[in-house]
């Protein structure tokens, strides 16, 4: 994995010292599971990864770093890909190595058909939980250069309010000290989620493990169908995500949270801004990002902006 000695940035972001140095995994650990899409197992094996060198993808010998450039559009999920390799159904995964520290990493992906050219990340219970629990089971290390070094943290600070949206859904960021995010979602075919918005005043390891991890995805039941008649959520259940049905309500209850559909786009929108890291940086802008009806496109259009692109 090629380490490049500048960040790419632009005048909406200054990077600033953390006052932390750059972290990685203790030890390898390995998971394995149904994608949520392709409904095919995968096995998914973290490893430590030099610091500077950030968290990329390496899938049958093809290195795909998690950075902006090189996400794909794709319906539902966050999708990277290079060389016509692709890895989907990132956003979980790198929401939860973004908010415990894990900065440096090597993420290896297995197929059971060695031919594919597309990987998924296994779905689990839908949440981060399961990432989240990987993580604290190994813990963390100073990550190190190739030749014995540490790196100090930098981590990006909005300087202007920047914003992307599309009809009456937005995504914005404004300048401020710490990072914070408001959300709101709105599903008026579906009553029993209805209008909802969660807020989190600043953000930790701890309020992101209890608060946001646990937060499954979600679905509208009468439109299941749909969304399998064009290839999608081939390997969906009652187990890997909540279903609200617009007339009976929740299909599997009890939720986690009241608000839990709300908290999981939190946990995606995460996910989606650490595509923002380099280097072994942090990807969460330190801003106030506020959105409304957001989604996996318009995260990443901020993302976007903010680089400059």
């Amino acid at each position: 994995m090629t380490v490049f000695n500048s960040l790419r940035s632009s005048k909406l972001v200054s990077w600033k010292p953390t006052g932390r140095l750059q972290q990685t995994l203790a030890n390898c650990i390995e998971r394995r599971g149904k994608a949520l899409h392709s409904g095919k197992d995968s096995t998914v094996r973290l490893c430590p990864g030099f610091a500077g060198e950030g968290r990329y993808f390496d899938y049958q010998s093809n290195l795909i770093p998690a950075f902006i450039d090189f996400v794909q559009v794709s319906p539902l999920c966050t999708t990277l890909c290079k060389n016509g390799f692709r890895v989907r159904t990132v956003e979980h995964l790198l929401s939860a190595l973004e908010a415990t520290g894990v900065d440096n990493c090597r993420i290896e992906i297995e197929n059971s058909d060695t031919e594919e050219h597309d990987a998924e990340i296994p779905i689990f219970d839908g949440s981060a939980k399961e990432w989240v629990e990987a993580v604290e089971e190994v813990g963390l290390e100073v990550a190190m250069t190739h030749d014995g070094k540490h790196c100090e943290k930098m981590a990006p600070h909005v300087n202007e309010p920047v914003y992307v949206w599309r009809d009456d859904s937005f995504v914005a960021a404004f300048p401020s000290e710490v990072g914070k995010i408001s959300y709101g979602i709105s599903f008026p075919q579906a009553p029993a989620i209805g209008s909802q918005w969660f807020s989190i005043p600043s953000m930790d390891n701890l309020f992101y493990t209890r608060q946001i991890a646990l937060a499954r995805t979600f679905c509208i039941y009468e439109e299941i169908e749909q969304m399998r008649n064009v290839g999608l959520i081939k390997g969906g259940s009652l187990e890997n995500a909540i279903v609200c049905s617009a007339s009976g309500g929740w299909l599997n209850p009890p939720l986690r949270f009241n608000d839990e559909p709300c908290r999981h786009k939190v946990l995606d929108l995460i996910g989606d801004l650490s595509l923002f890291a380099q280097f072994g940086n942090q990807g969460l802008p330190v801003a106030h990002i506020v959105a409304y009806k957001g989604g996996h496109a318009l995260h990443a259009g901020l993302a976007r902006q903010l680089m400059g692109d």
